[in-house]
């Protein structure tokens, strides 16, 4: 056994207890009431950057979340390595479908339970933890390493990408290695090549000044709650294809040889709908599911809301509606452009007995990293050695819209090494971590810096 890996051995129970602590801290960015828990996360992993000999640990402020830096930089001309993850977390909501309190760890058939402990605390941690390991073991580190946590992912990164402008200087490498994706299968470790963009909406629906009697107006006035449901429906054709006007011009279209990965990759269709408990898949007509949800475009209402919502029933005709739209968006598509483009066709199809307001929240561009090439070719001899087995390439559905800034404003490709399942239940209740991926991936980290030095 190596020397690193003894380390990890004898100190797994520590580094589940220190994870615990760590989402422990309801560091939820976009609650106004979790401010000071978002910057006490970031004072946490401040600390334990010092604790594990880290050098020029600082915590930057910014007009939202702090980020958190830190750097070890002694090994000369070898490679220079960006660590970029988040450490604030989503809503919990609902938080009555949660087995467990969701800030308050629970290990459970080699699982831990908790919101941000598989997106992205605990595997930010693996980071934080693999560093530790070489620093311990070798007093040293065989790259050198800068670390980037910030506290803005989940709304948009909307202070990081002033941040990484404003300090090019300070965040300069040769790679940027990102722990926020998932293997493709638990014991099929993965190389995540691509991720989609995002473009994120919302749609505000009024119509009469005020709470109506739908007996007395129903029938004479229109329902903004019925306007919108019909606005909302009008987005796909019954081939699950998006309709706005535009909206594919700037598609790449999946080329054959992707078409042939994809297939390649293990899938069970009945598996996937049992884990779900859905009775059948809809997609866009044409596509496999593993193309829709990982390289094709898609629109989805992420909220919806207006009327009477309590128990029993309240005869109103609403005062006003609102819903939540997000679109994901494959290489070619720009954010700002979709955004453009849903706006003019919610105009269009809204009717002119209702007003309706639209406003782009947030987005962020599509990015696909070459698979030859000698950072890659060391994240597959690291996973081979930690897991056992050959790992596999896919792209993933999600977005991480800062991914393509470090790209256009530093120059350095990222490195997406995640570590998470499909079935972590991430953004949703019961939020998981497995374990033994939490510490192969430590494992994994440690023997890739390792293989990033003999480049």
């Amino acid at each position: 056994m190596k020397e690193l890996d003894k380390y990890i051995e004898s100190n797994r129970d520590r580094f589940l207890g220190e994870l615990k602590d760590f989402l422990s801290i309801p560091s939820i960015s976009n609650d106004e009431a979790s401010k000071s828990d978002v910057r006490r996360a970031a004072e946490w992993l401040s600390a334990e950057m010092n604790r594990i000999g880290m050098e020029n640990v600082k915590i930057y402020e910014t007009e939202g979340h702090p980020v958190v830096y830190a750097d070890y930089l002694h090994a000369g001309k070898k490679p220079t390595a960006l660590i970029y993850g988040h450490y604030d977390v989503q809503p919990v909501d609902p938080v009555e479908l949660w087995d467990s309190p969701p800030f308050e760890p629970v290990v459970k058939d080699g699982k831990i339970y908790a919101r941000g402990s598989a997106d992205d605390k605990g595997q930010i941690f693996m980071h934080v933890k693999s560093l530790e390991t070489h620093l311990k073991t070798n007093n040293t580190l065989p790259i050198n390493i800068k670390v980037i946590f910030e506290g803005e992912e989940e709304i948009g990164s909307v202070n990081l990408e002033k941040f990484i402008g404003n300090n090019k200087k300070l965040l300069k490498a040769d790679y940027v290695v990102i722990s926020d994706t998932s293997m493709y299968d638990k014991d099929l470790p993965s190389i995540c090549y691509g991720l989609r963009g995002l473009t994120y909406m919302q749609i505000d629906v009024t119509g009469p000044n005020r709470d109506l009697h739908s007996g007395t107006y129903g029938g004479g006035v229109d329902n903004p709650v019925n306007a919108l449901a019909n606005i909302i429906t009008q987005l796909k054709d019954k081939d699950g294809r998006i309709t706005i006007d535009g909206f594919y011009d700037d598609v790449a279209e999946l080329t054959k040889k992707e078409r042939e990965e994809f297939a390649r990759l293990p899938f069970d269709e009945k598996k996937y709908m049992d884990d779900l408990d859905v009775n059948g898949l809809f997609g866009e007509k044409g596509y496999t599911t593993i193309e829709r949800v990982s390289a094709r475009p898609s629109l989805d209402c992420n909220g919806i809301w207006g009327g009477y919502q309590g128990q029993g029933a309240k005869t109103v005709l609403p005062s006003s509606a609102g819903a939540k739209i997000s679109m994901r968006l494959v290489p070619n598509q720009n954010p700002e452009k979709i955004a453009q483009l849903f706006e003019k066709f919610i105009v269009k199809i809204a009717p002119a007995s209702v007003k309706v307001k639209v406003t782009s929240l947030h987005g962020g561009k599509p990015s696909v990293t070459a698979i030859d090439t000698p950072a890659i070719n060391a994240a597959v001899k690291a996973l081979k050695e930690a897991f056992g087995v050959e790992p596999v390439y896919f792209k993933e559905g999600g977005s991480i819209p800062i991914v393509n800034t470090f790209k256009e404003e530093l120059g350095a490709d990222a490195i997406l090494l995640g570590f998470g399942l499909p079935d972590d239940n991430i953004h949703s209740p019961n939020e998981k971590f497995d374990l033994g991926n939490f510490y192969k991936g430590i494992s994994t980290i440690a023997y890739y810096y390792e293989e990033l030095s003999k480049i």
